[in-house]
């Protein structure tokens, strides 16, 4: 295939057996795809009728869902690469960009989820302080510096060249042994993209759940609820993130011209990419449809579909009394 960018032909690449990468890619990102999509889009209704109500959380669940989609749009690409025996079939800077792609929202989607865990911190443990730090305004301006920090930090991908033709295939961005300017590169992600915000967020839902478990007005069966929800929410983030920073960890350590290495550590590093993949579709589901005010929003948006070919009245697409609003209003501040 002829392709208008120069391609990078590595003399000393490791070729591990990645026939698991047929299977495994296409299967995960198809069913992620899927399911995310949707999912994301709703989100971003839900998110966008609380940015309506001047809530800044919405402004924060909104990018999270874009990042989100942003990332699932690159799975097309990723699954045909797959189900080609890893061979990029499109034009090189394509790769570049959808590497870059791929890892700035990854990263956006943990900044978002820290951002998320410090608003929740501040409206419940400190509900009548720092009101200056929990404004429309500011979500937006930290919205837009994350955005332009995560783009910025991984610009280093468009500059180095992605594809690597090694005779038979054309190798898309995770080349084996790991080149010595992406070990260095994936320091800086796993230290400042990845644990610094699981640090953040679990200390921040560990604070949420103490102030929560004293506060005497909040029911004990309520108290469960919330504890449960925090809990999955912290795990879901490990679940999806940590596996695949600590294989990425060790692969910037150890793998550097060791060809063994590599292709021993080659399977765990790409089920743990596919584990990562996960995320999308956990993101709407915790924080948009686990809400009650979220399953809400959501089942008017298929209310308003139903309207749209049977007459459905107003009042039943309204679904709720001012009053109750209020109540799911002030519970999905309390509980995401």
């Amino acid at each position: 295939m002829n392709h208008n960018h120069s391609v990078h032909n590595a003399s000393e690449i490791c070729i591990p057996d990645h026939n698991l990468d047929q299977y495994l890619f296409p299967i995960t990102y198809i069913f992620v795809f899927v399911l995310s999509v949707p999912a994301n889009c709703i989100s971003l209704y839900v998110s966008y009728q609380q940015v309506m109500k001047k809530n800044e959380l919405g402004i924060y669940l909104f990018n999270l869902s874009c990042s989100d989609l942003f990332y699932a749009f690159t799975f097309p690409l990723w699954i045909d690469f797959s189900l080609h025996h890893d061979n990029w079939r499109f034009p090189v800077w394509l790769c570049s960009w959808v590497a870059y792609s791929q890892h700035t929202n990854l990263y956006c989607s943990a900044a978002f989820l820290t951002c998320i865990s410090l608003d929740r911190y501040l409206a419940v443990v400190y509900p009548l302080k720092f009101q200056h730090l929990r404004t429309r305004r500011m979500a937006i301006c930290i919205s837009l510096g994350v955005w332009m920090v995560q783009s910025a930090s991984n610009v280093i991908i468009l500059l180095n060249e992605e594809a690597v033709n090694n005779s038979k295939d054309l190798f898309c961005y995770d080349i084996f042994p790991m080149e010595k300017w992406k070990a260095q590169f994936s320091f800086f992600n796993i230290s400042i993209g990845h644990f610094l915000p699981l640090l953040i967020i679990i200390l921040c839902y560990y604070r949420i759940y103490m102030a929560v478990k004293q506060n005497q007005a909040t029911e004990s069966k309520e108290k469960q609820k919330i504890k449960q929800l925090l809990l999955i929410i912290v795990v879901m983030f490990i679940l999806s993130f940590t596996p695949y920073h600590v294989v990425l960890l060790m692969r910037s350590i150890w793998e550097s011209e060791n060809c063994t290495f590599a292709e021993n550590i080659f399977v765990p590093y790409k089920l743990t990419v596919a584990l990562s993949s996960i995320n999308c579709l956990a993101d709407p589901l915790l924080y948009c449809f686990m809400s009650e005010i979220g399953r809400a929003d959501a089942r008017n948006i298929v209310q308003c579909c139903q309207a749209s070919t049977h007459s459905v009245p107003s009042s039943e697409l309204q679904m709720f009394t001012p009053s109750e609003r209020l109540h799911r209003d002030k519970e999905f501040i309390v509980v995401t």
